[in-house]
């Protein structure tokens, strides 16, 4: 099975409620690209890359098209097989992992959909059908993010990940503890800086916050930062936008730098490496999430699916952004959350087939 064509879509996800706020951005709506990779057999398959804005990591979505569009020419008439394909984008272009992740993500719909498999078992197979998800806060004040934080924990959500970072340390403190005075042990936490604090910020709030139990997820903004803080915090140290590639992932775990990972697939390159990441931090007993920086139904379908391979004793949680955006791809398969959890897709491939007449005409076409 050979690529035949490949369409490349622009598509946007206005915030519900916006916007959105992170120590370092504040999101109204999200520019989102669309795959659209058919074969020489007929058969198509979706993916999808989504950055939040140009500020959160080394991406930003008109880069994903530019990136898409110089590969795209290259890899018509090539197999449909993930580790040639990304042997073959990285022979066409270096770097651009987000981008790069769109074709591996639609390469995997593509050979569920020919073989009739979920995405899950082409991953190594399916180890809860329920997947955990977690709610992430967004940045506010201690009564409000409170509030959130019961509202969650009485919906199901078994883990919370509270956003702090982007003003004064103090207020920051002062959310950790009401959110813990008022769920308490109801469900695991996760305190996450988004890069948003300075070393002696993080080692602050560790040494007065020494009796609530949380993760501190990427609380400063380089592994240079993360290695000043290791030895001197009483909290364990997750990296997230420091874990640039596999690479560097590889490199943190192997170091003890850090106790676990919040992993964005498109971060590293899709779902073929994710799936290496996977067992990398299964080898090591190293907790992480299987999740993304925003997107719609492909997205979402592809985190749930590797999300649902992982040793559940491992996995922190899948995050999507259906509970922030409207609507779905997919009016009736579309991916959400019930009761704190995700249901496995059930189709092949992702499960999920978009209506594609919600993205309009294709910003490029390739082949055909």
């Amino acid at each position: 099975m050979r690529i035949a064509e490949v369409h490349i879509f622009q598509h946007d996800l206005p915030v519900r409620n916006g916007p959105y706020t992170m120590a370092n951005a504040q999101v109204w709506a999200l520019d989102t690209t669309l795959v659209r990779m058919v074969s020489d057999t007929g058969l198509e398959g979706w993916g999808e890359t989504c950055p939040v804005g140009p500020t959160y990591a080394e991406a930003h979505a008109k880069g994903a098209r530019a990136a898409l569009m110089e590969m795209a020419p290259g890899l018509i008439g090539a197999e449909v097989v993930p580790l040639t394909l990304h042997r073959a984008m990285n022979r066409l272009l270096n770097g651009h992992n987000y981008a790069k992740a769109a074709v591996d993500i639609a390469a995997f719909d593509l050979i569920g959909k020919a073989t009739g498999l979920r995405v899950a078992d082409l991953l190594g197979g399916v180890a809860t059908e329920s997947v955990p998800s977690y709610y992430a806060t967004g940045v506010g004040e201690p009564d409000e993010i409170a509030q959130i934080a019961a509202e969650k924990v009485a919906e199901g959500y078994p883990r919370l990940q509270i956003k702090v970072g982007g003003r004064p340390v103090e207020v920051d403190i002062a959310v950790i503890r009401k959110v813990w005075e008022t769920v308490g042990g109801k469900a695991r936490l996760a305190v996450d800086g988004n890069r948003g604090w300075a070393t002696r910020d993080a080692l602050r709030v560790s040494r007065e916050c020494p009796d609530i139990p949380f993760i501190m997820e990427q609380p400063c903004n380089t592994i240079d930062e993360l290695r000043q803080i290791r030895a001197q915090v009483s909290h364990a140290i997750y990296m997230d936008e420091s874990a640039v590639d596999l690479g560097a992932a590889i490199s943190a775990a192997g170091t003890g730098l850090v106790d676990g990972f919040g992993m964005k697939l498109t971060r590293i390159g899709g779902l073929q490496r994710m799936a290496a990441f996977r067992d990398i931090c299964e080898a090591r007993s190293l907790p992480h999430t299987c999740d993304d920086s925003w997107g719609g139904d492909i997205i979402a379908a592809a985190c749930t699916h590797i999300g649902a391979t992982v040793n559940p004793r491992l996995l922190e949680g899948v995050w999507l952004a259906a509970p922030y955006i409207e609507g779905n791809y997919d009016p009736e398969n579309g991916i959400g959350i019930e009761g704190g959890h995700i249901a496995l897709p059930q189709g092949p491939g992702l499960g999920v087939v978009p209506d594609a007449a919600q993205f309009g005409p294709p910003v490029a076409s390739f082949g055909g």
